[in-house]
């Protein structure tokens, strides 16, 4: 399969601070990839070097096969979608939805009619003065009506409702199968978006700690709950992500492959074993720094 994002060993740099730490992955053609991470993560980082908005300080990023920096032939082909989308002080919705498609050359004006009516979009409200999740919205329909055969969506729909960020995965999904598209999502409503993804790839202070296909990313992860001696003794070698106790109940989430001997014990000391959902295997990888420290290297299927 042909990729269409390839990061290899970018690291970035910002004074002291290292946001991205030798990050490495791919976006394969028309994949739909959830890019997930507590905050200060890194994600918007690398969206913004993907985006061509930013460089690497090194290593290399390849988008349709080019430096998308300054590359306009590239540029042409992503649409990016951040949550602080800034415009003019004097633009109202008509202004944007004018100009969007001198920028977007797959313009779908029947799709962002759509996406302003379902999202009930103030006409004549400066953009400025819209409210958290209205802004969202506009941004939302920017990103759609594209159709950009590159699709990077940051932090989308804050706040937006539940019946709006329904509708919006609604849109989504229809339009991307109708007009495929390379799609990156980067969110913390991970439960609502679960679904969407082919891939997922979540991030850990700066640095890739899961890359996987989405339906094998929880496949060996779990959650073990019961009393805290039980827990402690059934954990003991495993590779734990991240714990938590409340009295004398303890919880833990880890991966790994569990043999008929861990089962059977867990059943004689009364632990619960689960399979950890996605949500619960991203929360438990930002939860403990001190986990994420001893593993430096990337689970990859």
């Amino acid at each position: 399969m042909t990729n269409t994002i390839e990061i290899d060993s970018v690291t970035r740099q910002f004074g002291r601070v290292r946001a991205l730490d030798s990050v490495s992955f791919a976006v394969p053609e028309h994949s739909f990839v959830g890019l997930l991470g507590r905050n200060g993560a890194g994600k918007t980082t690398v969206m913004s070097i993907m985006a061509g908005q930013d460089r690497p300080t090194s290593g290399n990023v390849t988008v349709a096969g080019h430096d998308p920096f300054e590359h306009a032939p590239t540029l042409a082909q992503i649409s990016y979608v951040r949550d602080n989308q800034r415009y003019p002080d004097d633009y109202r919705l008509h202004h944007v939805l004018r100009i969007a498609p001198n920028f977007a050359p797959n313009w779908s004006p029947e799709v962002a009619a759509e996406l302003v009516e379902g999202f009930r979009i103030p006409a004549r409200t400066p953009i400025k003065k819209l409210s958290r999740g209205q802004l969202s919205s506009v941004a939302i329909v920017l990103g759609l009506a594209s159709r950009a055969p590159i699709t990077l969506l940051d932090e989308p729909y804050l706040g937006l409702d539940v019946t709006a960020r329904a509708f919006f995965h609604t849109v989504l999904l229809r339009d991307y199968e109708d007009h495929p598209r390379t799609v990156v999502f980067s969110t913390h409503l991970i439960e609502e978006s679960a679904s969407l993804f082919d891939r997922v790839v979540i991030m850990d202070k700066g640095r890739v700690v899961l890359d996987a296909a989405s339906d094998e990313a929880t496949e060996t992860a779990w959650v073990m709950s019961g009393t805290t001696p039980a827990v402690t003794r059934l954990t003991g070698n495993a590779q734990v992500l991240s714990t938590s106790t409340v009295g004398g109940l303890m919880s833990a989430t880890g991966f790994g492959a569990l043999d008929s001997e861990t089962r059977e014990l867990a059943q004689e000391l009364r632990v619960q074993i689960v399979r950890a959902t996605l949500q619960q295997l991203v929360a438990a990888y930002g939860a403990n720094d001190a986990a994420s420290d001893r593993k430096e290297e990337v689970r990859s299927a």
